[in-house]
C-alpha cells in the first residue's frame, strides 16, 4: 500500500516548495474527511451505549462541516478540491470495521470502539495541525484560520470520548474481566450462605441498641398491668 509521500514522489508533484506540500496534505485530509462520513454511521450503529453513540452522531455532524471547510480552503488557494486517497485513514477505517464484526461483551466492544476512534482523531489533530503550521508559515492567515477551528474541534472530539470512556465505559468492560467475575459470585456466595445459615439456626435479626433501650425507657420498670 503506497503512502500519500510516495505517491506525491511518483507524481509531478515533488518535494521542492511548501505550497504544493500544503496542497497535497489538503488533499489527504480531504480523503480522510470523506472516509469518515462513511464510517460514522456505522461506529454509532454498533455502539451499545447511547452516550457513544450520541458522541458518534455529533462528531459526524462536525465532520461534514470539516470537509465545507476544506473545499474553502481549497478555493482560496485557487486549487480544486481534490480527493487523493488517504490510506492511513482507510487502514484505521479497516480496524474499526474488525471491531464492529466481532463478538463479545457490548461495554468492551464499546471500549475497543473509543479506542478505534480515538486513533482516527489523533491522526486528523496531526495532519491539520502540520497543515494549518505550513499555511501560517506561507502568509495564508485566511486558511490556516479554517484549519485551526477543526483542529479546536477534533481536540475537543478526542477529549470527549476519553471522558465517556473513564466515566463509564472502561469501568464496565472491567466488569467482563473473568477474575472480576469470579470475585463477585464469591461475595454474592458468601452472603447467600450467611443468610441461610442464620435462617437454619432459627436466629431472628439483631435489633438495634436503640431499639431494644432508649433514653426514655433506661432504668425504668414496666408498670404491672395485672394491678388495677
Amino acid at each position: 500500500m503506497a503512502s500519500w509521500f510516495s505517491k506525491m514522489l511518483g507524481t509531478e508533484m515533488t518535494l521542492d516548495n511548501l505550497d504544493r506540500l500544503l496542497e497535497k496534505q489538503l488533499q489527504d485530509l480531504y480523503s480522510a474527511e470523506n472516509q469518515l462520513i462513511s464510517a460514522l454511521p456505522k461506529m454509532a450503529d454498533a455502539a451499545a451505549s447511547s452516550t457513544l453513540k450520541n458522541a458518534f452522531r455529533s462528531h459526524l455532524a462536525e465532520t461534514r462541516q470539516h470537509k465545507t471547510r476544506l473545499e474553502r480552503a481549497f478555493r482560496l488557494l485557487g486549487k480544486k478540491a481534490k480527493d487523493e486517497k488517504c490510506d492511513a485513514m482507510k487502514g484505521l477505517i479497516t480496524e474499526g470495521d474488525e471491531v464492529m464484526k466481532a463478538d463479545g461483551d457490548d461495554d468492551v466492544k464499546d471500549a475497543a470502539l473509543i479506542a478505534a476512534a480515538q486513533r482516527v482523531e489523533h491522526y486528523e489533530i496531526a495532519g491539520y495541525g502540520c497543515v494549518r503550521a505550513f499555511a501560517r508559515r506561507l502568509g495564508r492567515g485566511d486558511v490556516a484560520k479554517l484549519l485551526e477551528q477543526t483542529l479546536k474541534e477534533e481536540g475537543a472530539a478526542d477529549k470527549k470520548l476519553t471522558q465517556i470512556a473513564e466515566r463509564s465505559i472502561n469501568a464496565h468492560a472491567a466488569k467482563a474481566n473473568p477474575q472480576n467475575k469470579r470475585l463477585g459470585e464469591k461475595a454474592n456466595g458468601s452472603q447467600q450462605r450467611g443468610a441461610s445459615a442464620a435462617h437454619h439456626n432459627g436466629r431472628a435479626p439483631v435489633r438495634s441498641t436503640a431499639a431494644r433501650s432508649s433514653p426514655r425507657t433506661r432504668g425504668k420498670r414496666r408498670p404491672n398491668m395485672a394491678r388495677r
